[in-house]
């Protein structure tokens, strides 16, 4: 996360002032956040799982309730919906754009169904104008999973602002982070009421509990950290959109992978995601192809990583850095045995045989790990 002198100083203020738990800046966060999405409420919470827990509380989702969502996502997304005893029920994504396919939920309703939860992955909004119109057929409530999509928009509209509730994430990878903490934006006062309520244990008034809550209040510690991080949200995001069009550039012309299609105001950019094409098989032994196109990546400091791509898209890679810092490298959790590479006497390079990157080149996702 990108933390400066403003945040520093706006927890320093908070610790000074010695109200450290949920206070007016909590307050304030609560209102500004919700003013940048264009909701009416805003309550804060100390993650964005426990937002979710919440908003789904709120709006009455409980034992034997179904929750239509997609399977494609952190599993906080399905674990919020079985803390209350709801089912989630999975509809596959589009592969467009990683988000539910409004074409498939119809068919996953039931009379079970109370909810759709859409998740708006990787910072892009879903297809929320045909969600709605299904949830305003089916009378079932809609809650965003925001937690990637700060900022997002959506006709005009920012994500947060287009279904009953939304719900966003603070976590420090996020586009802003208040450390830890979540938010739930709605225009629903019903809904904005009971979410405090359920937020703190239960309680509409100090000390009278008149259902079971549970504690997941934001501090105004967090908070001041949030109305910092707020302020920058749109730099940010710009910064983050700058940065996945300079990766889409470079990368354009491998034709073993595919980048995203686009980045703008309902794309904030929170992940940049390659997609592996089915085209990059695994080559015949004897065949021998010239390389056509190689590239090369520093992952960590001081080692870089060669994809050599040929002219039948046959993927290969070696392993470059100062060896004598490392003790042992993995390929997919498994030691790399010394007969699956071989080292040219005063160089650094390792070159993985003919027999292993065969191995490598199916298609799949490969994974290296270097312990140094």
């Amino acid at each position: 996360p990108v933390i400066e002198e403003e945040e520093i100083n706006a927890v320093i203020d908070v610790m000074k002032s010695g109200m450290i738990a949920q206070g007016p800046k909590v307050i304030e966060f609560e209102e500004e956040f919700a003013k940048y999405v264009g909701a009416k409420y805003g309550i804060a919470t100390n993650s964005g799982t426990s937002a979710l827990h919440v908003a789904l509380l709120a709006a009455g989702i409980g034992e034997g309730d179904e929750v239509i969502t997609t399977p494609f996502t952190f599993a906080a997304t399905g674990n919020s919906i079985l803390y209350t005893g709801a089912r989630p029920v999975f509809v596959d994504i589009d592969p467009e754009t990683f988000t539910i396919d409004p074409a498939k939920i119809e068919e996953a309703i039931t009379d079970k169904t109370k909810a759709i939860m859409p998740v708006q992955l990787y910072g892009q909004a879903a297809d929320m104008e045909p969600i709605m119109k299904i949830a305003k057929e089916h009378d079932l409530i809609v809650i965003e999973d925001a937690a990637q999509a700060h900022g997002a928009e959506y006709n005009g509209e920012k994500v947060g602002n287009l279904g009953d509730m939304a719900c966003f994430s603070f976590y420090p990878t996020k586009n802003m982070t208040t450390s830890e903490g979540g938010m739930i934006t709605t225009n629903n006062e019903e809904f904005a009421e009971n979410a405090k309520v359920f937020r703190a244990h239960g309680s509409a008034t100090k000390y009278h509990h008149d259902v079971l809550g549970y504690n997941f209040r934001m501090t105004d510690i967090a908070a001041a950290i949030g109305l910092e991080q707020l302020k920058k949200i749109d730099s940010f995001n710009a910064k983050r959109i700058e940065n996945a069009k300079c990766l889409n550039e470079g990368l354009k012309d491998i034709e073993a992978i595919e980048t995203p299609d686009e980045y703008g105001n309902r794309d904030k950019g929170y992940a940049f995601v390659l997609e592996i094409k089915d085209e990059v098989k695994q080559e015949d032994s004897t065949t021998k192809n010239e390389i056509e196109k190689e590239y090369s990546y520093e992952f960590i400091k001081g080692v870089k990583v060669t994809f050599k791509i040929d002219s039948k898209n046959h993927v290969s890679f070696t392993i470059d850095g100062d060896f004598k810092l490392f003790k042992e490298v993995y390929i997919d959790g498994k030691l790399l045995d010394s007969k699956n590479y071989s080292v040219k006497e005063g160089s650094t390079i390792i070159n993985l045989n003919n027999d292993y990157t065969r191995k490598l080149a199916d298609g799949k996702e490969h994974t290296i790990k270097v312990i140094y």
